[in-house]
């Protein structure tokens, strides 16, 4: 049972059950018949924005570094004492909090 469950063996086993999937998967899928309708954008019917529809990663580049200074200051919270340097280093982070708050 232990040599079923090493990853090379099922590696090997699950190729061949992957194989078969795929190949039933286009079976069931029909010919396919290129058209100009099917390679269009579809636009619902509306006319296309003029505005930029993705601003960028700046907003949630500031939430993730927010996420990630408090999941920080709880790890080390949850050291169980609080030592002169890591109360030191919470006070640093509680600071970098308000930074990233305030902007």
């Amino acid at each position: 049972m232990d040599l079923l469950l090493s990853p090379p063996v099922a590696f090997l086993a699950y190729v061949p059950l992957v194989l078969v999937l795929l190949g039933l998967g286009r079976l069931l899928a029909g010919p396919a018949n290129a058209n100009a309708v099917k390679s269009s954008v579809y636009g619902s019917g509306e006319a296309s924005p003029t505005f930029e529809a993705a601003p960028g990663y700046q907003p949630f580049f500031l939430i993730a570094l927010f996420f990630a200074v408090v999941h920080l200051a709880m790890l080390v919270l949850g050291i169980g004492s609080l030592p002169m340097p890591a109360a030191v280093y919470l006070v640093g982070l509680f600071i970098a909090l308000v930074a990233l708050i305030l902007g």
